[in-house]
């Protein structure tokens, strides 16, 4: 990793500590939240790499590899309509609290896969704004700074950095490309607004959908 891009992450990874209260790490039981997550393979798939055809059909994320604190946020927001899908939303509800944690570290422990490229030509500038943002006249932070070198969230940071930054960061490394951009429009359009100080809202306003799809396609490679 750059000097430069090393900086930029710290930069970000500074305002996202102002932004996201920080979350007691849940002290899940994989083991048990294998067989809790029984009824989430149905959209997740088993170990939470649902193929590319069945995201096609029900649009539901990987969650193979996820920060687990974040799948707990989630279920959290779900629970709590600050997040709305007329699948999660009903299944959220019917999660007991005792058992986000196990869950959560379930799909945590496992291997992300990483998609193959679908479309090459967008690759390039995927990666520019992943590693270095945009620059005038829409600056835009890169997504590095949070994420993490690799699109693995907090998971990577605790590798890199000896006391890495207190924020919950999402892996997103290896996601479906098309979860990504429709996350990055709801963020724009504020249907999406789970992001304590307009975090991520600010940052995809200053993306066009050229830069959505673009960055979506690169993330979607990672692996993790």
């Amino acid at each position: 990793m750059s000097t430069h891009h090393l900086l930029v992450a710290l930069a970000c990874a500074t305002l996202a500590t102002s932004s996201f209260a920080a979350t007691a790490k849940p002290a899940g039981n994989a083991a048990a939240g294998q067989q809790k997550s029984a009824a989430c393979g149905g959209c997740h798939g088993p170990d939470g790499n649902n193929p590319p055809e069945m995201f096609a059909a029900i649009k539901a994320p990987k969650l193979a590899g996820q920060v687990p604190e974040y799948i707990v946020k989630s279920l959290h927001d779900f629970k709590a309509a600050r997040r709305s899908n007329e699948v999660m939303s009903p299944q959220a509800q019917a999660v007991a609290e005792n058992d986000m944690a196990d869950i959560a570290a379930w799909f945590g422990s496992q291997k992300a896969q990483a998609n193959p490229a679908q479309n090459k030509d967008l690759l390039a500038q995927g990666e520019k704004i992943f590693m270095k943002g945009k620059g005038r006249p829409d600056v835009v932070a890169a997504c590095i700074g949070c994420h993490a070198p690799k699109g693995a969230g907090n998971k990577d940071w605790a590798k890199i950095m000896s006391n890495p930054p207190a924020i919950l960061a999402p892996a997103i490394g290896g996601q479906h490309a098309g979860y990504l951009s429709d996350q990055l429009k709801a963020y724009k359009t504020g249907k999406r607004a789970t992001d304590p100080a307009k975090v991520m809202r600010d940052i995809a306003g200053r993306l066009d959908d050229k830069d959505i799809a673009a960055v979506s396609e690169y993330i979607a490679t990672l692996g993790r």
